[in-house]
């Protein structure tokens, strides 16, 4: 006997219905599991932090499904009845003696992570007595939070080191004895401890820089008052300074010249003026400059002498200030300055026209 066509659509539609079913079954099932599921971060004693997928509702039940067994001296934070909750860290810190050496079989080494959030600064700012059972008396945290100040970039960090030596090596940062590190690597942690860690380095290079030329003035009857006439002109030369350079967090903050090597000597100008005509003539005078005069410790020999860039050793040099015009003469047995200062004289030359403190004076030069 055939089947009615009404029947089958009402077949066809019950099994459609039934699919249709199963599918929402399914899908409600993957959505409850989706929504149950927690990724949370667990960290066991000194242990490294380790990123957990778990289905469990409370702390206890993740460390149950773990396998992590909670002694009487542990403490857990937050406690294990706490809802489980997506994101949540949770800390396992074993209790223990005081005297106890040596690591405990989950100490795996030294940890640091960044940034303190509320779990983390709770425990680690709980006071010590909290941390053992009444059996137990007595230690400091070993977890602690601290500011890390690397390069003059703060990092706020939970860390188990004990000393700064160790959270610094945590972070990948091993200083060299040319580092500035505050305080001192071998200092013991502490709870909300500031320590700063400086890269140092020290450069050595060569640089080159101009020496400026100076003028030589020579007076002479042949033109008229005040007229001047080129002779020469005049041109910079080089040298090279051997610098030592200071380097702290890629910044130069200090350099020292070490040696000086002049490539190319400067060639004054050299020009003719006019003499005035009630000047008296001077048989001596062959020759002027006027700039900064400065004087150094160091010059060669001792007494009244002087460094001139060009001026020929020997030469008898009447150096005046123009400020209060007294005069010294000294004789040039050196070469210098290379710095734009036409002379530079000996302390005891130096003091005889104007106080050492004063340190630069402006000056004539006559020969």
């Amino acid at each position: 006997m055939p089947v009615r066509p009404t029947r089958v659509r009402r077949l066809r539609a019950r099994k459609a219905m039934g699919n249709a079913m199963l599918v929402g079954v399914l899908l409600a099932a993957g959505v409850t599991y989706v929504a149950i599921q927690k990724t949370v971060t667990l960290v066991v004693g000194r242990g490294r932090p380790e990123a957990v997928r778990t289905m469990s509702a409370s702390v206890g039940e993740l460390l149950d499904a773990q396998g992590i067994l909670v002694g009487s001296g542990d403490v857990v934070s937050p406690p294990q009845q706490t809802a489980l909750a997506d994101g949540m860290t949770v800390f396992v810190e074993r209790g223990g003696f005081a005297g106890r050496v040596g690591p405990a079989p989950e100490d795996v080494g030294v940890w640091v992570m960044e940034g303190a959030t509320a779990p983390l600064t709770m425990l680690a700012t709980r006071h010590a007595e909290k941390w053992f059972s009444a059996e137990d008396p007595g230690g400091s945290s070993r977890v602690m939070t601290a500011r890390v100040v690397v390069q003059g970039k703060d990092h706020d960090v939970v860390t188990n080191a004990g000393n700064v030596r160790e959270l610094l090596s945590a972070m990948g940062i091993a200083p060299d004895r040319d580092d500035r590190v505050l305080p001192s690597l071998k200092t013991p942690l502490q709870d909300q401890m500031r320590v700063r860690y400086d890269r140092v380095a020290f450069r050595v290079r060569d640089v080159r820089v101009p020496i400026p030329h100076t003028t030589s003035t020579r007076y002479t009857d042949t033109l008229d008052a005040g007229e001047i006439r080129i002779v020469r002109q005049g041109v910079d030369g080089v040298m090279v300074e051997h610098t030592r350079m200071k380097v702290v967090n890629g910044r130069v903050v200090a350099s020292q010249v070490l040696s000086r090597r002049v490539l190319t000597e400067a060639v004054a100008t050299q020009r003719l003026m006019g003499r005035e005509q009630t000047a008296a003539p001077s048989a001596e005078a062959h020759g002027s400059q006027s700039g900064e005069a400065s004087w150094y410790s160091f010059a060669p020999g001792s007494g009244l002498t002087a460094a001139h860039p060009w001026l020929a050793f020997g030469t008898v040099v009447t150096v005046t200030n123009l400020e209060n015009g007294k005069s010294v003469q000294v004789v040039i047995n050196d070469r210098g300055p290379f710095g734009g200062r036409i002379i530079d004289l000996s302390h005891e030359a130096f003091a005889r026209i104007a106080p050492l403190s004063q340190g630069v004076a402006q000056v004539r030069l006559s020969w």
